[in-house]
């Protein structure tokens, strides 16, 4: 299923991409198994998720965990925490 891909801040740094359409294979059936999947893409998927557990994700603009199933997703988005002062 083609799914738009949203990075921000660091974790687009370091793929080197704001976004992208990918297709996600039908064995990938969560936010955790993407991540898993983009890292095997090449090293800087793997670098910019070196981290995951940092890393917060949105589908359709609505925050998630991890386990959050992708049925029906158009829109992924990851970015790092965010903090303030």
């Amino acid at each position: 299923m083609p799914v738009k891909i949203l990075y921000f801040a660091w974790v687009r740094e370091k793929t080197g991409k704001a976004e992208e359409i990918v297709d996600v294979p039908a064995g990938v059936g969560t936010v955790a198994e993407l991540v898993a999947w983009l890292k095997g893409l090449g090293p800087e998927y793997a670098e910019a998720f070196a981290r995951a557990d940092v890393i917060r994700a949105a589908i359709d603009r609505t925050h998630v965990k991890p386990t959050a199933s992708l049925a029906g997703a158009r829109e992924v988005a990851f970015f790092p925490p965010v903090t303030g002062g």
